[in-house]
């Protein structure tokens, strides 16, 4: 658990986990036009590639070759882990659905 809250510290991992809950199954490419548009973050694709490599870790992306080009895919089966622990709560004490 302690590498998903590593890979959730990163503002870039954020945008790279947001921007692939919009549209999943991106391209390293893709990923990197998007988040120089849409967030301003002019990271190189050396960077954004070591983010990927986290996050991948950490089990909150897979991803898939296709002849030369590799797509990501959001995984957020490592958040439940964690309302698992930590069940979300309404005010009154009541765990929210």
């Amino acid at each position: 658990m302690s590498d998903v809250f590593k890979a959730l510290a990163d503002a870039t991992r954020r945008a790279i986990l947001d921007e692939l809950q919009e549209r999943n199954g991106q391209t390293l490419f893709e990923l990197c036009s998007r988040l120089t548009t849409k967030h301003g973050l002019n990271s190189s694709r050396q960077a954004i590639s070591q983010h990927l490599g986290v996050l991948e870790d950490a089990g909150l992306i897979t991803t898939r070759k296709e002849g030369r080009c590799k797509f990501h895919w959001l995984d957020t089966s490592p958040l439940r882990a964690i309302t698992d622990r930590w069940p979300v709560r309404d005010h009154n004490g009541r765990t929210e659905a």
